[in-house]
């Protein structure tokens, strides 16, 4: 069986090289397995570094404050032959935000309601994006790279938060924010500062804001873009001048990355890229980095070489992410991050399966052909994992209203049920739903008994049946959005079931349960009134 794996991961390996190279161009030799990490003066580096070594991580792309930082650090890395990148933020600056804030406050994006972030938060309040149309902006960005690119030993510069601020967030966000973004929203779409307005305006002779809807016009959408292309591109020619390797981390896709932050990275001038395909922000299903690795293949800059960032996972799921990334064309890994593989035994496991991997791309020095390109299946109803995943979030829907009822939660109000509900239904599997009713309120004594009661509920219903339903109906379609609802039989509810196609691929999806049903079937259960 462990031969058989390492020949499929060598398969893989071979294949994602055929898929990403050409017969007269050799693919650079960068490190193949790496990881994003924060670094804070004081901290025991080379234990870290060891661990790094030890789980077979070549390449680190670091978050200091600042270039003195790096110049500790580097030695340190480099004896355990771990490759330096600086993890550099970009657009939304972390390191000397509080002073451009106070110094320069009109660098600040706008929104198209007109409020700047310089006093306005979009989500969280380190979201401070600046505006890509200054002169003064792009100078202190490419100032600020200069600073890192002299650090002597510093292999290569990757970029983050090169963007605007998220007009659509991944939807297992959006409880958290208690959003919904089925659609672009003003207070969410930034870009509308008036050096950006007054530049669009030049080029193409209207202002966007006077548009009914600003959110359709796609030459307003591309100028965006643009602006974000050429501060990358500027800082690519900084960082070419000093010898370094430029990369960045993007979202996903440059199609869904165009929509969601006005970020088109499969035009920027990169060595390698490390876009961010964490499924479980997205689908939660690993066919999301199938999907993005095949759209990323065809869409990124040829010049460039593809990794897969993914998110670190402490068991089997972490090589199964890392398999459907190779087999797609994914020339290497970036993990979030090296703390996540937190036993030794998959430290170990990883060590293995990365020395397989840079054995099988060094077996390969030569392009065996050329692959077919593969194209992703955007029918959801097809996706066994997706539609499993929403079967389970029906069927935990309605096992809690029956929870509710059990003598133990009788005093508890439906509001805390509902709430320690929502908090664990974020995962895809029965498995994953349990474990965070018994993990998450672990600091909270008060809420154990109630998560105790949902488990106990819900594993008996899952095993005496699952949901029972008729045919999906099509009652919406609208932008990146397909809205369907389905009767679950037995309770006679009925669900709304949301699909969200950003970039063209299957990028999200929820599950509601549609009020009049809902209630309807709770009342037949004895459900108090509200």
């Amino acid at each position: 069986m462990r031969n058989s794996k390492i020949l499929i991961l060598s398969l893989a390996i071979i294949a994602s090289i055929a898929c990403c190279s050409t017969n007269t161009e050799e693919v650079p030799e960068y490190p193949m397995f790496w990881t994003w990490l924060d670094y804070r003066p004081g901290m025991n580096f080379d234990s870290v570094c060891a661990v790094m070594n030890e789980t077979g991580i070549d390449g680190v792309m670091l978050n200091a404050p600042s270039p003195d930082d790096y110049r500790e650090a580097i030695p340190i890395a480099h004896k355990y032959g771990i490759e330096v990148y600086a993890w550099l933020w970009t657009m939304n600056p972390e390191h000397g935000r509080d002073v451009i804030q106070k110094k320069s406050p009109d660098w600040f994006s706008v929104n198209r309601k007109g409020e700047s972030l310089a006093d306005k938060k979009a989500y969280v309040d380190y979201y401070k994006f600046m505006c890509p149309a200054l002169p003064d902006v792009r100078e202190y960005i490419k100032k600020n790279i200069v600073a890192y690119c002299e650090v002597e030993g510093l292999n290569g510069i990757a970029i983050d938060y090169h963007r605007f601020v998220d007009v659509i967030l991944p939807t297992t966000l959006w409880s958290k924010y208690g959003i919904v973004q089925d659609k672009e929203y003003p207070e969410f779409d930034y870009g509308y500062h008036p050096a950006m307005i007054k530049l669009f305006k030049e080029k193409h002779g209207y202002d966007p804001r006077e548009l009914e809807d600003p959110s359709s016009d796609e030459k307003w959408l591309q100028f965006r873009c643009d602006q974000i292309t050429e501060v990358a591109n500027e800082i690519a020619e900084v960082v070419h001048s000093y010898g370094k390797v430029m990369a960045a981390s993007p979202f996903p896709t440059p199609a869904m990355s165009r929509k969601m932050v006005r970020q088109d990275w499969g035009k920027w001038n990169l060595d390698i890229v490390f876009p961010m395909v964490y499924h479980n922000f997205y689908t939660g299903d690993v066919s999301f980095i199938s999907d993005c690795m095949i759209e990323d293949v065809r869409d990124k800059n040829p010049m460039t070489t593809l990794y897969c960032g993914m998110t670190g996972t402490n068991g089997p799921l972490m090589f199964e992410c890392m398999d459907s990334a190779f087999n797609n064309g994914a020339q290497g890994i970036s993990i979030f991050t090296i703390r996540s593989l937190r036993s030794s035994e998959i430290r170990e496991k990883f060590k293995a399966y990365a020395d397989s991997a840079r054995a099988s791309r060094a077996a390969s020095k030569e392009n065996s052909g050329v692959s077919v390109p593969k194209v992703v299946n955007t029918n959801p109803f097809e996706n066994a994992g997706i539609m499993n995943a929403a079967n389970m979030h029906m069927l935990a829907y309605l096992s809690m209203a029956k929870a509710s009822f059990l003598p133990e939660l009788k005093k508890t109000d439906q509001a805390t049920i509902e709430l320690v509900f929502k908090n664990a239904l974020r995962g895809n599997t029965s498995e994953d739903y349990i474990n965070r009713l018994m993990t998450a309120p672990r600091r909270n004594q008060a809420l154990q008994p109630v998560a105790k009661a949902l488990s106990n509920q819900f594993i008996k219903d899952n095993n005496q049946a699952n949901v029972n339903l008729n045919g999906y109906k099509l009652i919406n379609e609208y932008g990146a959005t397909k809205y369907y609802q389905v009767t679950e039989q037995n309770s006679k509810v009925v669900f709304d079931v949301t699909f969200y196609f950003y970039g063209g691929i299957i990028s999200g999806w929820s599950v509601e349960p549609e009020k009049v049903s809902y209630k309807k079937y709770k009342d037949g259960l004895g459900y108090p009134s509200s």
